[in-house]
């Protein structure tokens, strides 16, 4: 029998990548992000490869909005087997420079919302005495580096509210939450970032792609697991902050401005933190070649087909 799975931030990088991934499931799709016209192309994605889509426009920042969300799946499905939270914003600056209401929105889309998310999708999952929550945190949930301070700060809290519903679900051995902390990723989040420091940020290499962490959520959404990293210098780089920190400090700096920024200096922005940008919602951000374009286009056309062939039936 297919899940039913809520997919929050599925119109842009990660969350628009998992969402495909379990269309290709065949799971049945509740997916949620701010910009509904983006939320009907990505439907449409979904709907190509035969996935029954759900889309529920969602601003994760609103009071009552997950509540709601939650409301409208069970309406359709009758139930919630797993919910995938990977809506996030970031912004540029040294701490001093970023506007305070740039960093609290920050803090309050990457922590506020994913603990509101959590609150509602456990509430459900007691009910049903089973049940999956994917949270998407960040090796900077781990580590820091400058310039990202209301990232870094909302990334640690998640990893500190994850650790503790861990461990305050013991008592229920079929409700599971998994925290998947991605490295650097090729996703449009470093141009939708706010910007206070005269840059462009841009991805440290190795980067990965979104599809393989996106993989990764499925996978926890098949056989839960507490954490999962994806990045291949992730360990090296925790145990670089944690062993030797004042190496560490030492290096991160000169690295985040020689690796991390990018481009010709640009004018202070809000970027995507306050409203979305529908024009910039794509899965990759062009760091990387999509050299699994051909592949997935391959790989849709029998879903494409039967679509075609129920509404003709129609």
């Amino acid at each position: 029998m297919s899940r039913v799975v809520v997919v929050v931030g599925a119109t842009s990088g990660i969350g628009r990548a998992a969402a495909r991934a379990f269309a290709g499931r065949g799971d049945r799709l509740v997916l949620a992000a701010r910009a509904p016209q983006a939320l009907a192309d990505v439907r449409g994605e979904c709907a190509a490869v035969g996935a029954e889509v759900l889309t529920v426009p969602t601003d994760v920042t609103t009071p009552g909005a997950l509540d709601a969300l939650a409301e409208a799946t069970v309406d359709r499905f009758g139930r919630i087997d797993v919910w995938v939270h990977t809506a996030a914003v970031t912004a540029y600056g040294p701490f001093e420079r970023l506007p305070a209401r740039t960093f609290d929105q920050v803090v309050r889309t990457d922590l506020l919302a994913a603990a509101e998310a959590a609150r509602v999708a456990l509430r459900h999952f007691r009910v049903a005495s089973a049940g999956t929550l994917i949270l998407t945190g960040s090796v900077l949930g781990h580590i820091t580096a400058p310039y990202l301070s209301s990232y870094a700060t909302a990334k640690w809290g998640l990893t500190g509210l994850a650790r503790t519903l861990q461990q305050e679900l013991r008592d229920a051995p079929d409700i599971h939450l998994c925290l998947v902390n991605p490295g650097s990723v090729d996703t449009p989040i470093y141009q939708r970032a706010a910007h206070h420091l005269g840059r462009t940020g841009r991805p440290p290499p190795p980067i990965t792609t979104p599809e393989r962490v996106a993989r990764a959520i499925v996978d926890c959404a098949d056989r839960p697991r507490r954490q999962v990293s994806v990045g291949r210098l992730n360990p090296l780089m925790r145990v670089g902050f944690t062993v030797l920190p004042g190496l560490y400090d030492t290096l991160v700096g000169p690295l985040m401005r020689r690796l991390g920024l990018d481009g010709p200096t640009v004018a202070p922005h809000d970027g995507v933190v306050f409203a979305p940008d529908p024009a910039s919602e794509r899965v990759r951000g062009g760091w990387l070649p999509d050299l699994g374009r051909p592949l997935r286009a391959v790989r849709g056309l029998p879903g494409a087909v039967v679509a075609g062939v129920r509404r003709r039936a129609r």
